[in-house]
């Protein structure tokens, strides 16, 4: 299927539900609110919730009230059981507005997007999984990559929603979105533990880790893991923006997938176990750079 990149346009003004205002949540639903949709929250903390009162968002006290004449309704939630608990409760199906699209941008296993495309459909509604990438940052600048699977009619039909959001690219059918997720996380967490193990080597070695990573860039080794992550962690920054929790959910929802499609991914079953190791050994708090912490602590080098 060919990629398909909706452009800003004049954008059409949206009555939006978003289903989870956290670390990604919040600023994606704050410039929903500046881009003039009308835009309400909900999220199991209601505080959190009330963040976007001051950008002329509203507030829901469950996710039924939140959708209620929805157009679209935005779910970023932590993972498959958390999303499914909230989308499909009978209350909130209930509540959709026929013809509403749900717009899943949480991180899931693609047969999980797929089953929640067809009970929501048996209610009327239409579904697109469109996780995204671009951290706290990008979600912060709407410069997210937003990976959508679903029917092209309806990716087109939000696309102007998300279009504060980020870029929208249409990647094929139901779960597709989620494929790509994950396929991006797998190079993400991947990429990570890449960059931590040479800088730790070159400093064990007596080089200058910054100089190492400095230069690196521009080179074949450069990439936007070497640039932002790897500056963290010649920092020794790990406060947290993409959990190491999250990264390892995804890297298990990888292997998953890749299991049940007879796929063979050593080097992400690795990385699997890595991470696993390091929420073990009481990481988890951490930024998923992290992971540079639990490479160092295998090298003695605290």
């Amino acid at each position: 299927m060919p990629t398909t990149e909706h452009a800003a346009a004049p954008t059409p003004l949206s009555k939006v539900a978003v289903l989870g205002i956290g670390l990604m949540g919040f600023p994606m639903a704050r410039r929903l609110c500046e881009a003039g949709h009308t835009v309400t929250g909900w999220n199991r903390s209601r505080d959190k919730a009330e963040r976007l009162l001051p950008f002329g968002g509203r507030v829901a006290d469950t996710p039924a009230q939140a959708v209620r004449d929805a157009d679209v309704v935005i779910c970023l939630l932590t993972d498959g059981p958390a999303v499914a608990a909230v989308l499909l409760d009978d209350a909130l199906l209930a509540a959709l507005r026929p013809g509403a699209c749900v717009v899943d941008m949480s991180s899931i296993k693609p047969d999980e997007a797929r089953a929640h495309a067809a009970r929501l459909a048996e209610h009327g509604a239409r579904h697109v999984d469109a996780p995204v990438s671009g951290g706290t940052v990008g979600a912060e600048q709407g410069t997210l990559a937003i990976m959508a699977g679903g029917d092209e009619a309806d990716v087109a039909a939000v696309a102007p929603v998300l279009a504060a959001l980020g870029r929208v690219t249409h990647v094929g059918p139901h779960g597709a979105g989620q494929l790509a997720k994950l396929a991006n996380q797998m190079i993400v967490g991947i990429t990570i533990g890449a960059v931590a193990e040479a800088l730790l080597l070159a400093a064990k070695g007596g080089a200058d880790m910054g100089k190492v990573r400095e230069a690196l860039m521009g080179g074949f080794a450069d990439s936007r893991i070497m640039q932002l992550h790897g500056q963290r962690m010649v920092e020794r920054d790990f406060a947290k923006r993409a959990a190491m929790t999250v990264q390892l959910k995804d890297m298990r929802n990888a292997m998953a997938t890749a299991q049940s499609m007879g796929f063979d991914a050593p080097v992400t079953q690795l990385f699997e176990s890595l991470y696993a190791q390091a929420v073990q050994d009481g990481l988890s708090e951490l930024d998923h750079s992290g992971l540079f912490v639990a490479l160092a602590q295998r090298n003695g080098m605290t």
